[in-house]
Parts: structure tokens; sequence; C-alpha cells
């Protein structure tokens, strides 16, 4: 084992798979050489997610499971980063003793530093960092490291944060406590990163933010001219040369601009795809998770969307069971879900979060009663998927490479469509363009053909 390998577990989103690769390639910078098994480490990193308790006990179980292997290996650190270390702190080195170093979602750029001053005691790391604090995001120059964590890590497809924290308080939610207040990076860096990206090979870039939407609306923005929004940084990056796709996430639906909508019509290379979270149906459960739109606000915005980019593709996000939710509530979010047909959804059960305010709600329901209305909507929104992903039988589309071994190829659409194609050459390898035709759908994928002329 070399005394300088380490391993990073990455739980929840696209934010934290960044956050990892910046860890990764800080780490790298200063000798540290990845491994792609636990066992292998003398460093472990669980960069964390709290936003649903699921998603935080799992973190608590791998950390019960690595305490074995701390004491196989007591000279193995052990490092928690991201939400949870951010939201627990002390509470992580208190009940889980074979912990070594705990480490806030603000200092995750410090972190060879900070593993170097946890050599002889425990430390948790400046976890109390006010969210009314403006911070500024560092550069992150040079090449960034390899890093395992699926495919959206390939060198041809890359995500690159562009701002950090939230400020909208919605009642639900925990990040503006463990991401903080809102904070944009310079316009420059992020430009000067994407274009070091794409000399390198990359094709696609996914633009990242807890609300990308609101990018430059602070007072943090540091040398941006102004005024300048998320649809003047877009129309930068689209200019790139050599960049075929361009996506951003995650949007919120009162900051989505007309200016903004238009850009799917002027950016040839802007993907027709969104993802649009709108959390209910029903306005009065909207006002209570303080989400600052209506549903008719929405589904203007929805149809604005579809008259500028027929074809684009709009997923969403929905929370059952919200405190207060009655049956009413719910079947209005069935009517939406039926209005806007979404080609997909992520949908989850109501939990609640530390420090939020709907902790504090009245009106829980109980959990038999969320997993009921949970069921209701994921069984039709299978339905609708398949529904929607039965419109491109017969088309042939673009899909960029992402696999191909033995003969089976995976890949996905300007519309984030993933497609398997069956009997596909070896020497299409990944981050390569193939214009297949669909020839059967599925509620989660297609399947595809190359088209004839292809090898």
């Amino acid at each position: 084992m070399n005394k300088n390998s380490f391993y990073i577990k990455t739980f929840g989103c696209q934010m934290n798979i960044r956050d990892s690769e910046i860890m990764a390639q800080k780490l790298s910078e200063t000798g540290y050489i990845e491994t792609s098994a636990p066992d292998d480490a003398a460093l472990i990193i669980l960069n964390t997610c709290s936003v649903r308790g699921k998603a935080e006990q799992k973190v608590f179980s791998m950390l019960g499971s690595l305490r074995k292997l701390k004491q196989k290996n007591p000279e193995l650190k052990i490092c928690v980063a991201g939400c949870v270390a951010q939201q627990e702190g002390q509470k992580i080195i208190d009940r889980m003793e074979h912990v070594d170093l705990v480490i806030g979602t603000q200092h995750i750029y410090n972190i060879s530093e900070l593993l170097s001053k946890s050599t002889n005691s425990k430390t948790a790391i400046n976890l109390s960092d006010s969210y009314e604090i403006p911070r500024y995001i560092p550069h992150v120059g040079g090449s960034p490291a390899l890093h395992d964590t699926g495919a959206q890590d390939e060198q041809f497809s890359k995500f690159v944060t562009i701002m950090q924290g939230c400020n909208n308080f919605c009642t639900y939610c925990v990040v503006p406590y463990t991401r903080g207040r809102e904070v944009s990076r310079r316009a420059a860096d992020i430009v000067n990163e994407i274009q070091t990206l794409v000399n390198g090979g990359v094709v696609e870039i996914t633009l990242l933010g807890q609300n990308v939407n609101s990018y430059g609306s602070t007072n943090q923005v540091i040398d941006n001219p102004a005024p300048y929004s998320f649809s003047d940084l877009l129309a930068d990056v689209a200019k790139i040369e050599g960049l075929e796709r361009l996506r951003f996430t995650t949007s919120h639906p009162k900051d989505l601009s007309e200016r903004l909508i238009e850009c799917f019509d002027l950016l040839p290379n802007l993907c027709p795809q969104i993802h649009l979270p709108v959390q209910s149906g029903s306005d009065r459960i909207l006002k209570r998770m303080n989400r600052k739109y209506t549903i008719a606000n929405y589904l203007e915005k929805v149809e604005r969307l579809k008259s500028i980019r027929p074809d684009i593709a709009i997923t969403t996000d929905i929370i059952v069971g919200f405190p207060g939710e009655t049956e009413a509530d719910f079947q209005q979010t069935m009517n939406l879900l039926e209005t806007v047909r979404y080609h997909g959804s992520f949908s989850f059960k109501y939990s609640d979060r530390p420090e939020t305010r709907a902790a504090d709600l009245d009106g829980k329901l109980s959990e038999e009663e969320k997993g009921r209305r949970l069921q209701q909507f994921q069984k039709r929104q299978d339905e609708i998927s398949l529904e929607r992903n039965r419109e491109y039988l017969g088309s042939t589309l673009s899909i960029l490479v992402e696999t191909n071994s033995g003969g089976k190829m995976m890949g996905r659409t300007v519309t984030n469509h993933i497609v398997h194609v069956e009997r596909a050459p070896l020497d299409m390898v990944p981050g390569t363009f193939a214009p297949v035709e669909i020839i059967h759908a599925g509620q989660h994928s297609l399947k595809g053909a190359l088209t004839p002329g292809q090898p």
C-alpha cells in the first residue's frame, strides 16, 4: 500500500461529484495517488450529502464499516467532507472515534494542508462558517485529475462549477446551511477552465450550481463586467471552439428569465434539455415551501420553452407528503404531471432535515401515506416516460458514445436520453459521436441501431 494513496467515495449530487474531482486534483498536486478500492488506500474520504435523510444514513453506515479497516490498519486516515460534515461537525468526531478529519463544504480546496494539520490530533475544521459571510471560489488551475465517479467524469464530458450556495431558503432544504449563501465564480476563470478542458479533448460541459439561473445576481461576483448574467456566461461559453454540447443544472423556476429561455434558440450547442424542479403542483404547498412562484407562472415558462424548442426534454423534482399536503394538493401535483408530461422526474417522500423551517411545521403525514402517494406518482411518471420515449421511435439521433465494450455501446442524445446499441464496432470509442436509429423505447432508456453507412 502506498502511504500517499487515497480513495474518494462520493454521495449525492453533481456538485458533490465536482467537489470530489477538486479534492482529487488538489491531492494529486501534492503527491497523492488515487486508488479504486478502499482496501488499498492510506486515506479514505467520504464526500457526503445531507439533502435527504437516506443519503445521510448511508454515510454513517459506511463510516461504521470503515471502523474494521481502521482497526486492521491504525495508520489509515479517514476524512469526512461535504454537507454532512458541515452539518454534523463535531458530532461525527464524537460519534465515530476512528474518523481523523472533518472538512466543511467551503474548505475542500485546502484539503492537503488540513490533512497535514490533523496528523497528531483529530480535528474538526471550520464547520461554523456563517452563511451570511461572502466567500470566494478559488480558481482550480491545470488539468483536472482523473477521478472515478462514473460516465460524467470521463475525459470527454465534465462538470464545471460556476457558483455555490443558495439564497432561496426553501423551507425543506438544508443547502443554505451546508453550502452557504450564493457566490459566483469569475466568468474569466470559468471560461478559461472550460477552454483548457476542451483543448484536452472534452466535448461536453455541464455548468453546475445550486441555482445556476441566479449566477451573477449577487454582489459577490468578482471582476465580472456589469451587468453580467447567466445568459451572458452561457453565450461566452458557447463560443468556445470545439465545445459540441453545453448543459446546465439546476434551475430555479422563479429565475428562469425570457433571455435565458431564448438561449435555447440562439446557442446551437446548448442542449435542448432542462431540469426544472417544481416540487409540488399545489400553490398552497408551494407557498409553504417558500418557492416564490405559482403553478401558473411555472406553466407559462414551460410553454415558452416548448415554443422556443419543441424538441426540448423537461425533467423535474417532486416532493410528496410535505407537511400539510392534503389529498387535493397531491391531486394537483398529479394534474401537473399530466399537463407537462415530463420526460422524467426525481420524486421523494418528504423527510425532516435539521435546521429547516419545515421540520417544525404541523400536518406531518404518516410514512404509509407518503409511500402511497409516491408510488402513485412514480407509476404514472413511468407510464408517461415510456410514452414520451416512444415518440423517438424511427428517428435518427446523434449520440455521444460513453462506453463501448464487447460490441455493446452506450451513449446519450442531446436531450440526455440513454441509448444502448448492440453489435457496435470496437473502434467507436468513448467521446465520439454516432448517428443511430431508435428501434426500441423503454421507460428509462432507448435502443438504437447504427444507421446505414456506419462501419
